[in-house]
């Protein structure tokens, strides 16, 4: 896969953070961004994804069987997501 470089701008204390996080991991400063990006698209999917659950839940009266048991066990799967 290819790589793209860009400039980004970011407060010094998230900075100074990342950096020392980095030399800590001993990867580069670039790796762990790139990291840090993919954690949040795929945190930002999965919040997607319990949106169109609650969605698809909307049209059923939450006495239904399925939405009151259903619904505890999404939220469950995502909300360490957050």
């Amino acid at each position: 896969m290819p790589n793209i470089k860009t400039a980004i701008s970011i407060e010094k204390p998230v900075f100074e953070k990342m950096d020392m996080l980095a030399k800590n991991l001993k990867i580069s400063r670039s790796r762990l961004f790139s990291m840090a990006a993919r954690e949040f698209i795929h945190r930002h999917k999965n919040a997607e994804i319990f949106d169109l659950i609650n969605e698809a839940y909307d049209d059923l009266p939450e006495s239904e069987p399925i939405v009151s048991a259903m619904r505890p066990k999404h939220y469950k799967i995502v909300k360490d997501q957050w």
